[in-house]
């Protein structure tokens, strides 16, 4: 039975490398896969999904109005049927797609597996992520440690120096350079004055 799949976690828990292998699993099968991945997010470049481990694989890059189920039925048009399709940074999805997505597995029948953050360096929900937790069949941690030991479910925006940043807007695009995956209890002493912030520059992951 085809399913909608919410894998989420912090920053820099391996999201595009599980996807990665999710795929790689499906095509040593000798079945085809799609792979999205928002147009907006290029740092390995246009339709790309990359991790930070080295493995990279061609994606279909979509625009943050595109109806994917209308993508998805295009794709299977024109190159035959799809076994899986795989979304990268689904936090960027709207509300309608991820709609759109559970059509695809509803009525295309087709399993799919979004990958992405929970929540922004507020500690907000994203828009794909609010709706992949009302709406998937199945949702999954992917689990990371903060620098303090504990496990990591908060993002930090972080400045050049390396302090935290709390003024912004929601998406700003960045790796380990921009951002650093802390515990709960480390998000509030660097956002909420509960403890000196300090430079985090000197944990964020190489």
């Amino acid at each position: 039975m085809a399913k909608l799949y919410f894998y989420y976690s912090a920053m820099n828990a391996g999201k595009s490398t599980t996807l990665l292998q999710s795929a790689h699993n499906y095509r040593e099968r000798g079945m085809r896969v799609a792979i999205l991945t928002p147009r907006l997010d290029d740092r390995a470049g246009a339709g790309v999904v990359a991790s930070r481990i080295g493995l990279r694989s061609d994606a279909i890059a979509f625009a943050h109005d595109a109806d994917l189920e209308q993508l998805i039925g295009r794709d299977i048009a024109a190159h035959g049927k799809l076994s899986c399709v795989l979304v990268d940074e689904a936090q960027f999805l709207s509300r309608a797609q991820v709609w759109q997505l559970s059509e695809v597995v509803d009525q295309l029948r087709i399993p799919v597996l979004c990958y992405g953050l929970r929540t922004d360096f507020r500690g907000e929900l994203f828009e794909g992520s609010q709706y992949l937790l009302a709406w998937a069949d199945e949702m999954q941690e992917i689990k990371t440690i903060c620098h303090s030991g504990k496990k990591a479910i908060m993002n930090v925006r972080v400045d050049a120096q390396g302090h935290a940043v709390q003024d912004g807007p929601q998406v700003e695009i960045g790796g380990n350079e921009r951002y650093v995956s802390v515990s709960r209890a480390e998000f509030k002493k660097v956002t909420q004055g509960q403890g000196a912030i300090e430079p985090l520059q000197d944990v964020l992951p190489l």
